[in-house]
């Protein structure tokens, strides 16, 4: 009959998977976690990240982030939580005044008006397009005809001036239908010159609206009217699934252009710019550039440890896992050398 009295190998792989866990049980969790969390601190920060992290691996990570992680269920997850937050907006509603502060949009609309110029340019390239021809020649005819009748309707309220200015409106409008007809007829020749004409036109429009000295004042009073009104959800001006299509063809969209190839070099050309910036540094002077506290880093792992490692001790998975690890060492050859001296 085997001898069933435990040898000291085993007694001693029993006596340290003790020690382990109850250094990770009750209030030595914190000073455990809160120890080793100094120590690979203390060792990292003799070291530069460059030299702690390989760049292809790393790049190998970002490059498997973008193209698995936005089509994933967790993902689709928090797109539906997302959508429901908006929806039911905060707990609490509050205004917008209360959170920003005007002097800073003030600066935000300074900056965008600023660059005009730039905006210009990109409007400039929209010529190029024969639909865009077509839909800016059709605008500026519908506000013409808008134009046209808010004055007939008030010329009508005189008596002689309505017929003279219908018999007005009427040419101007056959003068316009037949400018329609001819961009109708140049687009089909694809010499688009109409339709460039009518692109400048709204761009020109568009470009001294934005230089006027009014326009900034009306952001800002625009800026006044939302920032007093109080924050709810969309739910209160949509209906629940009238935004859905928009939400779900976006993040398609997100899908789609994150796992292109183009997407992934411009994400690893980041991770090389990145490591050029800020590969001399330690972890630690990672850290302070990135103005978090050491201690405040340590802390948080302390405060979040109980969560983590208790259900694994109450489950006994934790010793499983220790124990797992330990036993080979204590059942190796040399051990039983050692032993046996």
């Amino acid at each position: 009959m085997p001898d069933a009295t435990p040898s000291v190998a085993d007694r001693l792989l029993d006596a340290q998977v003790a020690y382990h866990l109850d250094r990770l049980t009750g209030d030595e969790l914190g000073a455990t976690v809160a120890r080793l969390a100094d120590a690979v601190l203390d060792a990292v920060g003799e070291h530069q990240l460059a030299d702690l992290v390989d760049a292809e691996a790393l790049k190998a990570v970002v490059g498997r982030g973008l193209t698995d992680v936005p089509s994933s269920a967790a993902v689709a997850g928090f797109v539906d939580l997302g959508r429901e937050v908006l929806r039911a907006g905060p707990a609490e509603p509050f205004a917008l005044a209360d959170v920003v502060d005007r002097a800073q949009v003030e600066r935000l609309v300074d900056e965008a008006l600023a660059l005009t110029p730039a905006l210009e340019r990109a409007l400039e390239r929209l010529t190029a397009s024969s639909q865009v021809g077509a839909a800016a020649s059709r605008f500026m005819g519908r506000i013409v005809g808008e134009v046209l009748a808010a004055n007939q309707a008030v010329a009508d309220l005189v008596p002689g001036l309505g017929g003279l200015l219908s018999f007005g409106t009427r040419a101007a409008a056959g003068v316009v239908g037949a400018a329609d007809r001819q961009l109708d007829g140049l687009l089909a020749d694809t010499a688009g010159k109409g339709g460039t004409l009518a692109v400048r036109r709204l761009n020109r429009i568009v470009v001294e609206t934005l230089r006027d000295p009014t326009t900034r004042e009306a952001a800002l009073q625009v800026w006044d009217l939302v920032a007093a009104a109080p924050v709810r959800g969309l739910g209160e001006q949509a209906e629940s699934d009238e935004a859905d299509g928009l939400v779900e063809a976006g993040h398609d969209l997100a899908i789609t252009v994150l796992a292109d190839t183009r997407t992934v070099a411009f994400a690893h050309s980041v991770v090389d710019g990145f490591l050029e910036a800020f590969g001399g540094y330690t972890p630690t002077e990672l850290l302070a550039e990135l103005d978090l506290d050491r201690a405040d880093v340590v802390a948080d792992l302390v405060r979040f440890a109980p969560g983590v490692v208790e259900p694994l001790v109450e489950s006994g998975a934790l010793e499983r896992i220790v124990r797992a690890e330990l036993a080979p060492f204590y059942a190796s050859a040399e051990v039983a050398e050692l032993l046996a001296d």
